[in-house]
């Protein structure tokens, strides 16, 4: 239930992406790929979230420091979208994974809204016979088409370093790194378009 502010009437008023969603909240049906959580309190600054998928998370502030802020969520939420992009690619191209790390560091600025203007995101990868070339492009993959969390957050304010550390542990050991993909800020016209 929708609880302050005024109801929007649907027309002008509302974004041209979001026309259709309006639309189809109106006749009673959603979208296939629609997502719902719902958010209770539970007093001090503590909330449970319900995820449409069965699952439930704790919320809370550095104070009492019982669950999850939500902006280190958005910064697992990239974290663990990038990663399964980056494991389903590499499995494709046949790449033998025995260990991978995926590293997120971010600072929120000081003035409000205080949004993360650069994240920079690691994958540690290490496995015999793991390329770099195929690691580089399955984190170009996912930074650049693939991860719904990247793309959301490179549309608007905030940089993204998609960097990688890579060990090969085979017959012909190498470690390697680099920078794979930099997306945003605003960057992303094919997810606001």
């Amino acid at each position: 239930m929708r609880t302050g502010g005024a109801a929007r009437a649907i027309g002008s008023s509302i974004p041209t992406h979001c026309q259709p969603y309006e639309a189809s909240r109106r006749r009673g049906s959603a979208p296939l790929n629609e997502k719902h959580v719902e958010l209770d309190y539970e007093g001090g600054m503590a909330f449970a979230a319900a995820m449409s998928s069965g699952h439930t998370f704790r919320f809370d502030d550095r104070p009492s420091n019982t669950g999850a802020s939500p902006v280190e969520t958005v910064l697992a939420a990239l974290a663990a979208c990038s990663a399964m992009d980056v494991v389903a690619i590499a499995l494709k191209k046949r790449q033998k994974i025995s260990r991978y790390i995926v590293h997120v560091t971010a600072t929120q600025r000081d003035e409000y809204p205080q949004v993360f203007p650069r994240i920079d995101v690691v994958h540690e990868v290490e496995g015999a016979g793991v390329s770099e070339a195929a690691i580089r492009r399955c984190i170009e993959l996912s930074a650049l088409k693939y991860c719904p969390v990247s793309a959301m957050l490179s549309a608007g304010a905030t940089e993204i370093h998609h960097r990688y550390e890579l060990r090969n542990t085979g017959a012909r050991p190498f470690e390697a790194e680099g920078e794979a993909a930099v997306t945003g800020p605003c960057r992303r016209p094919d997810v606001v378009a």
